[in-house]
């Protein structure tokens, strides 16, 4: 299959303790290096807990933040943010928050046009004509062009930052947590219209989210991140139906559903590693019971197993 987005060895430090004269007291690293295929017209969806760097991840796809190393192609080319236009064309981002990423003060026809002018270099009647054409798609009002953000519900705004990717004509979607903000009769609307989008445009999304049900009903595979490493990547039907992972397995059993009582989760801890002070070997062996003396020293590579899953563990399930 055509690969629309590759990352080879992304990472991302940050520096902590910084001075006004002098190096930083320390750096933290969010994201350790970091490799990941995304084909042509597939969802790829990541999981994993708060601070584990889904997010951290996203926005350096788009260009948000600078990565420390590595790199970045789409469709081939490696990623250069020198030209925002051109990377504008081929990637677009959807925040957690609709109506805190659209701008107040602007109306929504405003929003709309600005892609088209900038992106695009439209003409007056040719942008009407396109944002025409994403409202419909949409299913949005005409009439809303003219309202400001404030005056929508959340459903209504996602679909308005929605369309706005959509003006930009990229290929690539990243979508941070698109639903969660949202109703949950809600979250079926949106997910549908993002399925309906993706046929229709040919997207490619990666969908980031800590719902695990969501990303399941949504995407082809999965990714599970940990302490800011993929440490499983399978199927989108057998990453938590079978996991391989001890970690996507305490995920599973650690999400609540309906009718089923929660469960404390399985280990000895259950928070995340201090990125301040990062454990040798595997990041997660203080909270697995399957921990061998092999853990403790040597952080475990991801491995192919089978056809379709790849997975990080000395002792895998």
């Amino acid at each position: 299959m055509t690969a629309a987005l590759e990352v080879t060895e992304l990472y991302k430090t940050f520096a902590v303790g910084k001075r006004l004269i002098g190096p930083p007291r320390a750096h933290v690293r969010a994201v350790q290096p970091l490799t990941l295929t995304i084909n042509k017209g597939e969802t790829l969806g990541i999981v994993g807990e708060s601070g584990c760097g889904k997010s951290t991840l996203a926005r350096m796809l788009v260009g948000l933040l600078e990565p420390s190393g590595g790199q970045i192609k789409i469709e081939g080319e490696p990623l250069n943010t020198a030209d925002p236009a051109a990377f504008g064309r081929r990637i677009q981002y959807v925040f957690q928050d609709p109506v805190s990423s659209l701008n107040p003060r602007r109306t929504i026809r405003q929003i709309m046009e600005a892609p088209l002018k900038h992106l695009h270099g439209m003409s007056k009647a040719a942008r009407a004509r396109r944002i025409a054409e994403i409202f419909s798609a949409v299913n949005l009002r005409l009439d809303f062009l003219d309202r400001y953000p404030h005056e929508f519900s959340g459903g209504q705004a996602q679909r308005i930052v929605i369309g706005r990717a959509l003006a930009a004509d990229a290929r690539i979607l990243v979508l941070d947590e698109p639903v969660s903000a949202l109703d949950v009769s809600i979250q079926a609307q949106v997910l549908n219209l993002l399925s309906d989008l993706k046929e229709k445009f040919d997207l490619t999304y990666l969908f980031i989210s800590h719902d695990l049900a969501v990303v399941e009903a949504i995407s082809d595979r999965i990714a599970v991140l940990y302490f800011g490493s993929v440490v499983e990547i399978g199927p989108a039907i057998q990453v938590f139906s079978q996991p391989r992972h001890p970690y996507t397995k305490l995920l599973a059993e650690s999400a609540p559903v309906v009718g089923r009582p929660l469960t404390a989760p399985e280990g000895r801890e259950t928070e995340l590693p201090d990125p301040h002070n990062p454990p040798q070997g595997c990041a997660f062996r203080a909270r697995c019971s399957r921990a061998l003396s092999q853990c403790g020293l040597e952080r475990p590579e991801l491995v192919r197993e089978g056809a379709d899953r790849i997975i990080a563990c000395h002792n895998s399930l």
